[in-house]
């Protein structure tokens, strides 16, 4: 497993983002966000054979076509999800896998379903630990907001990885992660507490996300707002599914 960060345009406080070159044998190439000197002298020195991403997300998928031009990869793209994909890399895959399914290449790769943070988000678990893309970080929180994110299902991979007790994480941004469970319980915790703030919120009488974020964070988000508010959104989405209140889309009222 070789970890490479790589300069990349995300919302991540690096400024990077982690591709990963998986396997011994056969290898996979996950995330190549931008190309660099460093990636490619280790796709070269590795007998890399196929290149996939966690999800569709420009600071993951960025050089997905010069990697697989350059070094004749096969593309690997969730079922279901070549058009998206495509679109996103500008490169058609060549094969699909489902979650669940082994791939032929590295050492034993699973997918592991792990939506949330995007729809098509998966994780690739191998015996040395679980590539888990832009469902955890070591420090921070993740974006979980609107149009891509759903709250219900991040909350859901979250106790999914957990479940899992993967050895380590290798997250698509920051340093890899040595308590895995510590970790996803930190982010569990976090965005339970942050829900009953938000529900406290309606309750009391703000409707409308921008005053809900006003209400809820206690340090200043102004240059995040717009990432604020998505969270905020992505909040009240899941408590109305769950009748605790109602939404309309543009203000949410108690039950």
């Amino acid at each position: 497993m070789e970890r490479v960060p790589v300069e990349t345009q995300t919302v991540a406080e690096s400024g990077e983002t982690n591709a990963y070159v998986v396997g011994s044998g056969s290898a996979l190439l996950v995330d190549p966000a931008a190309r660099t000197d460093t990636l490619d002298s280790v796709v070269a020195t590795n007998p890399v054979d196929h290149v996939a991403v966690t999800h569709h997300h420009p600071d993951h998928v960025g050089s997905v076509a010069a990697y697989a031009r350059e070094f004749d990869l096969t593309i690997w793209a969730r079922t279901g999800r070549a058009d998206a994909f495509e679109r996103a890399t500008g490169a058609r895959p060549d094969r699909l896998f489902s979650p669940g399914e082994i791939l032929p290449a590295g050492d034993g790769i699973t997918v592991v379903d792990t939506p949330g943070h995007a729809p098509e988000h998966v994780a690739f678990a191998t015996p040395a630990g679980t590539l888990c893309g832009d469902l955890v970080v070591a420090d921070e929180s993740v974006v979980v907001a609107p149009p891509d994110g759903d709250m219900r299902a991040y909350l859901t991979s979250l106790r999914r990885l957990y479940g899992r007790k993967p050895p380590r994480l290798y997250p698509g941004h920051g340093p890899v992660i040595d308590d895995p469970r510590a970790v996803c319980r930190r982010l569990l915790e976090h965005r339970l507490d942050r829900e009953e703030t938000v529900l406290a919120a309606v309750r009391a009488g703000h409707s409308a996300p921008a005053d809900i974020v006003e209400t809820v964070y206690d340090k200043d988000v102004s240059a995040v707002f717009e990432l604020a508010r998505g969270t905020v959104i992505a909040h009240l989405k899941k408590l109305a599914v769950e009748g605790k209140i109602s939404w309309d889309g543009i203000r949410a009222e108690p039950a």
